[in-house]
């Protein structure tokens, strides 16, 4: 009867040597895990929250690979984060795209549709990846309740246009290699040798972000 209360005092009392002993997160390094942004600034500032830009392109491989992953993250980012998609507009039919999510956005349906575009374009094939037209687009976002009209007013419209051009003019800032390019608080470009590392990166920058304010 005097063993089980001696093996629980046990493992008490090794419960704390084993915390210590768990090594600690190895320190990022500027070079290898990121890059400093020379001509640092945020996309969108807003007072108070760190921001998290996803400079991605639907047509774009890695980057539909990359969305459940992104989405789940993203999902769980603290209060004083904000997560913004930006799509990389590098001319033709990036710039098409661009247009497209931009008249989402503009309509309202961006985020309920986000996905799904990805798994059109990469898994169900029922849009095209170059050369969409306004109809063909129309008829998708029409599943999300946004009448043809209306979405084509939106992407032929000077609203969407100007957010295009901030787009291309952010990532021409920014100096990104590719998609999908993480940004932290318009300081750091997250490097990273897979999806996962790429995570753990930028959640550690955010950190260091935060840690950096309270001084």
């Amino acid at each position: 009867m005097r063993l089980i209360p001696r093996l629980l005092l046990s493992l008490l009392v090794l419960l704390p040597m084993a915390a210590s002993a768990a090594p600690a997160a190895a320190p990022l390094v500027e070079g290898r895990d990121y890059e400093r942004i020379a001509q640092a600034g945020p996309f969108q500032p807003l007072a108070g929250k760190i921001e998290v830009v996803e400079v991605f392109g639907y047509t774009c491989p890695h980057c539909a690979r990359f969305e459940p992953q992104l989405e789940a993250w993203a999902a769980k980012l603290p209060a004083d984060v904000r997560f913004t998609p930006v799509p990389a507009a590098f001319g033709g039919a990036w710039d098409a795209w661009a247009l497209a999510y931009y008249a989402a956005e503009e309509v309202g349906v961006a985020k309920r549709s986000h996905a799904a575009v990805f798994k059109a374009l990469h898994e169900q094939g029922t849009l095209p990846m170059q050369n969409v037209s306004a109809d063909e687009l129309a008829t998708f976002y029409k599943a999300y309740g946004v009448a043809p009209e209306r979405y084509t007013q939106a992407l032929r419209g000077d609203a969407v246009q100007k957010k295009v051009d901030a787009a291309r003019a952010f990532a021409q800032r920014t100096r990104i290699p590719g998609t999908p390019a993480l940004i932290i608080n318009g300081q750091y470009l997250v490097r990273g040798s897979s999806f996962d590392d790429q995570l753990r990166i930028a959640s550690a920058l955010i950190a260091q972000v935060r840690a950096n304010r309270g001084r």
